[in-house]
């Protein structure tokens, strides 16, 4: 997860460097920044009027070029990427989609159940052509998507009852704006009543009726009056103009934000005291202040905050978010840091979107249930105060110039979704190309893995889940009815092809215990190696040897060679015993062990156990290749405590018998620690 995470980090580092480049060759190619103020007076009649169309200012009674740059100059200062930004989406010639509402249900969970948004139905008698044309519907729906007002269509032959119920009786155009300032409010239906059905007079009645929601401010008593009240909205922005009314986007940002922050108009076309303008800071108009209880921000001062709907809305949502916003985000987020799976992960393409589905579903899961608590945390009473100091958080760090470069960059890539996809592709190829790079310097098998050997390994691997326990979980032993009903036992070695063998990794075997094995007494390493041959000067083909004459003992004639020990209940075979003598009891293993336990033919030496580890069995015989423990040899033990060559013992593993040879002890599974017999003391007690 960390990996994902500091990738994800790198993505957007890279993002925000490359937005910086773009910004460095549109100035060289150019000679301007985005954040470069435009002169109107040089720019020709048709931008102008594309500026106003984006701002949502009426511009149908201005004919003259004059008239239509004061009205731009009136709403606000042009920078470069404002401007860049409006002819950019005037080209585009995307269809707006328009709802088709089914009756009266579907229009009340869209329409009147929505409290934060505004809706332009047109609603279509029984019998009637529709109040505006197709042509002009199609233009009005284009022109008023622009500031996030949704459009419909209403049918009353669909559901002629509710049109009777609601007085629908002629084709109309239908408004719905939230009544109250309050968030979750009410929501009113205003009905078009103008006789011109055209697109800019229909247009400034809608702008009217969103503009009325606004608190609007004449002269300065009124204005010094609401600057010093202290209320409950802690955030409120406002707009010194000399305009008629506020922008549309004004007004729309008004509805999608209300009860999180209050839009005041401050309308000085007619002042002629403006005293107390300058006393609060103000000196130019247009101005966008926003005023919060850390103190006053101009808008429009840093990158990216343009006089526009989508500039502000990003602005104020960084300001004053809402839950439904940080849920969003961090959605994205984690979606983002899953998808990283898909380039990290190497070997098969199968393996990787295997991996891929398995991380989106676990990272959504746990997103969804960590934010329930966070929900519920967030409905209780008494902490009204950590919401507001999280808030002052957010208000002191979005309003960095940083946070303006990251909004900035987020309205970019935003609107060039094929230039962000592309990017993270790239990222995640140079990921997969350092990662696979990185795995075969460690000579990891999985990266040339095609999609049928990863098929057959993860079928594999399955079906000795479902038949067998997985070998990681059995770190302790555990009760087993074929521990104790021996049948069970007996009716897998009678049909053993039956049954799946599981895949149990070898990992385990680096960790058992290795040691040397040392003698006590005075003999030479020369005697020593001519006395006893070394286990470890051994050829690999003399291990084969034994290794294939021992498999054609089958395991049912050793199960019945095999008896307990009477010290530690050890299993010990009578013809393979390889505990030394004085530690074995059992009249066959005695008379084994005095065949080969002792050391060297005289008797004369013993082995040092004292470098033995402690839970282990002394002996000094490997039962696998049926030769006696050389001074010098390496050794392993396994979890029941017998001993072996560490030759023979990890050939006996690696071919896939993961268990004792002696006793079928499972060698990947604890076993009770063996506990030696302590001598007797001749000393009578005190």
């Amino acid at each position: 997860m960390w990996v994902k995470l500091c990738c994800l980090l790198l993505y957007f580092l890279a993002l925000f460097v490359l937005a910086r480049v773009f910004e460095a060759v549109a100035w060289y190619e150019s000679g301007f920044l985005a954040t470069q103020l435009v002169d109107p007076v040089a720019l020709s009649f048709r931008k102008l009027r594309t500026i106003l169309e984006c701002r949502g200012l009426g511009h149908s009674g201005l004919p003259e070029k004059k008239d239509v740059r004061e009205l731009v100059e009136k709403s606000g200062d042009l920078m470069e990427g404002e401007l860049y930004s409006a002819l950019k989406e005037e080209e585009a010639s995307e269809s707006v989609s328009s709802t088709n509402f089914s009756g009266e249900m579907h229009f009340y969970e869209l329409v009147e159940d929505t409290k934060d948004g505004i809706w332009l139905v047109q609603v279509i008698a029984n019998d009637r052509s529709p109040l505006v044309g197709k042509v002009h519907w199609e233009k009005m729906v284009k022109k008023v998507s622009r500031f996030g007002i949704r459009t419909g269509t209403f049918n009353c032959s669909s559901d002629p009852r509710y049109c009777k119920r609601r007085g629908w009786l002629k084709s109309t155009l239908i408004m719905s704006v939230p009544q109250t300032s309050t968030s979750k409010g009410k929501v009113m239906l205003k009905e078009y009543s103008g006789r011109k059905i055209e697109v800019e007079h229909i247009f400034k009645w809608i702008t009217a009726h969103a503009a009325s929601r606004i608190k609007t401010i004449y002269d300065s008593e009124h204005l010094k009056e609401e600057w010093n009240k202290s209320d409950r909205y802690r955030v409120k922005i406002y707009l010194f103009a000399n305009l008629d009314q506020p922008p549309a986007f004004f007004s729309a940002l008004s509805v999608k934000f209300t009860g999180r922050v209050e839009f005041i108009f401050v309308n000085v076309e007619n002042w002629d005291n403006k005293s107390y303008m300058a006393e609060i800071g103000i000196y130019k108009t247009p101005s966008y202040i926003l005023r919060t209880p850390e103190g006053i921000y101009r808008y429009g001062n840093n990158t990216g905050e343009f006089i526009s709907l989508r500039a502000m809305d990003s602005f104020l949502r960084s300001l004053q978010p809402e839950v439904n916003d940080l849920f969003v985000l961090s959605l994205v987020l984690v979606n983002l840091m899953a998808w990283m799976d898909l380039f990290i992960t190497q070997g098969a393409t199968i393996k990787r979107f295997v991996v891929l589905i398995s991380t989106l579903g676990t990272y959504n899961s746990l997103l969804i249930i960590s934010w329930l608590p966070v929900l519920g945390f967030l409905q209780l009473p008494y902490l009204d105060s950590f919401y507001e100091y999280s808030l002052k958080l957010f208000r002191y760090s979005n309003t960095t110039t940083l946070a303006s470069w990251v909004r900035a960059d987020w309205m970019f890539y935003s609107s060039h979704p094929a230039l962000f996809l592309s990017t993270y592709l790239g990222h995640g190829l140079l990921i997969d190309y350092f990662e696979k790079k990185r795995r075969r310097n460690n000579n990891t098998d999985e990266v040339n893995a095609n999609n049928l050997e990863w098929l057959s390994s993860l079928w594999d691997w399955y079906t000795s889940y479902l038949f067998h326990p997985i070998a990681s979980f059995q770190h302790f032993p555990f009760d087993s009815d074929w521990d104790e009903d021996p049948d069970l036992f007996l009716e897998r070695l009678a049909f053993p092809d039956l049954w799946l063998h599981p895949l149990i990794p070898t990992d385990y075997i680096k960790n058992l215990p290795m040691w040397r094995f040392q003698c006590l007494g005075a003999h030479s390493d020369e005697e020593m190696l001519e006395t006893f041959p070394d286990s470890e000067s051994d050829s690999d083909s003399e291990n084969k040897e034994v290794l294939s004459s021992d498999r054609e003992v089958s395991e049912d004639d050793e199960l019945s060679t095999f008896h307990r020990c009477s010290e530690g209940e050890r299993w010990c075979g009578v013809e393979t015993c390889s505990c030394a003598s004085q530690y074995c009891h059992h009249e066959p293993c005695e008379r084994k062990a005095r065949s080969y336990g002792s050391y060297s033919s005289t008797g004369d030496t013993e082995p040092d156990w004292s470098a033995w580890p402690s839970d282990m069995l002394h002996c000094t015989e490997c039962v696998v290749c049926l030769e006696n423990f050389a001074k010098g040899c390496l050794l392993m033990g396994l979890p029941c405590g017998h001993v072996f060559h560490q030759n023979c013992i990890v050939m006996w593993l690696a071919g896939g018998r993961h268990c004792c040879p002696v006793c079928r002890w499972a060698s990947y599974k604890k076993k009770q620690p063996y506990l030696h017999p302590q001598p007797l003391s001749s000393e009578p007690p005190s």
